[in-house]
């Protein structure tokens, strides 16, 4: 029979089949980070458990550390036993760990794949929901819970239902100032928030094809605010461009090797998908939400939405609740809004790619009074390669302040708080309620988008710029 990719990927690390439609599956790579991480290494130690195969496992601290220039691990007092404990833990296991200011450290998502410990084909997962990233490269990559951490990292395995295929075709070329946030924030508001539960996504297109891995990453990053774990794309020339050469990838013959099954990982010409869309990507315009969901998303030149006209009474009542929460007011212009905070960061959208794009808005401009402005690049490698750029000096130069690597604002978890009541452009992924802080308003967007609001003062239409 035809194959969609994830029928390839998911045959590939079956270990049994354990019937109805569960699978065992054996796991390539493992990342932990100071949060599940360290609780996972934790709870394995309590149990009196080993690491079966800590080579296949990498650590870094990124969610609970401070990113304040010169930070330690216990800069962030609450955050210290976890960056303490991973290390710790990690070095017992024997599982490579990386610190603060080595090459390696960085967000997860970031480090992994530019490292070269994500490649196609691998299954690949961590405590955390945005592992999906990592299907930019054509893995099968997904995040898991505190008890499948700990099994994981007992068996290489994992019990896993098989979800359904979905596509997702992006058709024609991005527009001015559109970037691949804009697509995936275009999708989720399209098709809703809860319609890739129980699928896996693989995104396939004119435009994804002539996007790089890096805004592949960007795209997969999202699946998991469709609702789906896990979302890929298939690996082709410009993924073994990416890939080779980094440090944990194949080498010299073995590359060679490597990329002949690697041409293997596409879906068949003929194979059937549960759910099939098409977007037009061609008409697209730069987006930002509105609301508490990544679903509440609108292009910059359209109005807030009116409640009234919420296609059912649940919808009414969540758009509501967001439009008061966010302190908006229906058919008012999204564009134009007063913004306080900007941050850009996040597994979303901190990769040097990124980091240029906001530069090329942020060069010979000044972050509007009244706002502060972040930068908190993905890794350590992407900090140094973006200082000998010289973008750190465009972006400080501009009034932006400049961090070390880690998640930062993304989640607040290591006290960087958007203040209550206060609006941030964020480039993260998550505008919930809270999310950036309690009583925080966050609106989603691209790195132009975000730095056109820095220098604006206000949610602005970069092309205007």
């Amino acid at each position: 029979m035809a194959q969609t990719l994830l029928d390839k990927l998911w045959d590939l690390h079956v270990v049994a089949d354990l019937g109805d439609g569960w699978s065992l599956l054996h796991v390539d790579r493992h990342l932990l980070h100071d949060l599940s991480g360290t609780a996972g290494l934790f709870a394995l130690a309590e149990r009196g458990l080993a690491v079966a195969n800590p080579e296949l496992a990498f650590a870094t601290a990124d969610h609970a550390v401070s990113t304040a220039t010169g930070r330690t691990g216990t800069t962030f007092e609450p955050g210290a036993r976890l960056w303490a404990g991973l290390k710790e833990l990690s070095s017992k296991a024997g599982i490579r760990y990386f610190e603060l200011g080595q090459m390696g450290q960085g967000i997860v998502h970031v480090m992994a794949p530019e490292l070269g410990i994500t490649l196609p084909g691998v299954s690949l997962v961590c405590g955390d929901s945005h592992t999906c990233t990592n299907g930019g490269l054509g893995a099968l990559a997904f995040g898991i819970g505190s008890s499948e951490l700990t099994h994981a990292l007992a068996t290489q395995t994992l019990r896993q239902r098989k979800p359904k295929a979905m596509r997702v075709r992006f058709e024609g070329k991005l527009g001015k100032g559109v970037m691949p946030k804009d697509l995936i924030l275009h999708l989720i508001s399209r098709i809703g928030a809860s319609s890739g539960t129980g699928y896996a996504i693989e995104y396939a297109g004119e435009a994804i094809r002539a996007m790089p891995v890096e805004g592949r990453m960007t795209i997969c990053n999202l699946s998991i605010e469709l609702g789906a774990k896990i979302g890929f794309v298939a690996p082709d020339e410009t993924t073994f461009d990416y890939v080779r050469g980094r440090r944990f990838a194949p080498k010299g013959e073995a590359f060679g090797k490597a990329m002949v099954h690697w041409r293997s990982l596409s879906a068949d010409h003929d194979a059937m998908y549960d759910r099939d869309e098409v977007v037009r990507a061609d008409e697209i315009a730069p987006t930002v939400t509105w609301g508490t969901s990544p679903e509440h998303a609108i292009a910059i030149d359209q109005p807030v939405p009116d409640p009234t006209a919420a296609p059912d009474h649940t919808r009414r009542k969540a758009w509501q609740e967001a439009i008061d929460y966010m302190a908006l007011t229906p058919g008012r212009p999204i564009e134009g809004l007063k913004v306080d905070w900007v941050f850009i960061g996040s597994c979303t959208n901190s990769r040097l790619s990124d980091l240029r794009d906001a530069a090329a808005i942020a060069r010979g401009r000044h972050v509007a009074p009244g706002v502060n402005a972040w930068v908190v690049p993905g890794s350590e490698k992407v900090k140094r390669e973006a200082e000998a750029e010289g973008l750190d000096a465009v972006f400080k130069q501009a009034g932006f302040d400049w961090r070390e690597p880690g998640c930062s604002m993304c989640v607040a978890a290591n006290g960087e708080r958007v203040p209550p009541g206060a609006r941030c452009i964020s480039t993260s992924n998550r505008n919930f309620v809270g999310r950036q802080g309690p009583g925080a308003r966050t609106h989603l967007a691209s790195p132009a988008m975000a730095v056109a609001a820095a220098v604006s003062g206000a949610i602005t239409d970069v092309r205007r710029l």
